[in-house]
Parts: structure tokens; C-alpha cells; sequence
């Protein structure tokens, strides 16, 4: 089963994991079941037509899912997903 890796940041809408157990066959139906499971997360990585925000990576390996297939990128049992949210200061 694959899972999804949350950063430091954002562990409080996933009730403080590190990572989350998800079933899909790609990475939009793993981040769909995340989603499912931490509904409150939804906003903060989704656009309302269910897109992910700009500001939001999601990476399999070392490639962005952007580079891949996107949410049509095929997942193995065992891939681990990355969620990066981008970080903007000034």
C-alpha cells in the first residue's frame, strides 16, 4: 500500500502523522483517499475544482508528479508520495 509523507507543517490536519497510509492506483486517487480520511486538509491543498493549489508539490521519488502523469501518474504498492508545500518569505 502506498503512503504519503506530510511535512512538520501541516501534521496537525493529518491529527500529527508523518505519514499516511492511502490506496489508489495513481497519485490523484492516493490523494483523494488521504483526503477522504483528513477531509479538513482539503482546502489547504485543493482548489474547488479539485486541483492542487500551485503552492503545492507533490512529489513520487524525486520527480514532481507536475513532470510525470500528474494526478493520472501511476502508483506501485510500495511508492512513497512527498507532499511539499512551496515556502515563500520575505
Amino acid at each position: 500500500m502506498p503512503f504519503m509523507k506530510i511535512p512538520n507543517t501541516l501534521r496537525s490536519y493529518v491529527n500529527g502523522q508523518g505519514e499516511v497510509s492511502v490506496q489508489g492506483a495513481t497519485a490523484g486517487a492516493a490523494l483523494q483517499d488521504m483526503l477522504a480520511q483528513f477531509p479538513a486538509f482539503r482546502p489547504h491543498l485543493c482548489k474547488q475544482d479539485g486541483s492542487l493549489r500551485s503552492f503545492v508539490n507533490l512529489y513520487l521519488g524525486r520527480s514532481n508528479i507536475r513532470d510525470l502523469q500528474g494526478l493520472d501518474t501511476p502508483l506501485n504498492s510500495d511508492d512513497i508520495l512527498n507532499l511539499i508545500p512551496a515556502i515563500a518569505g520575505g
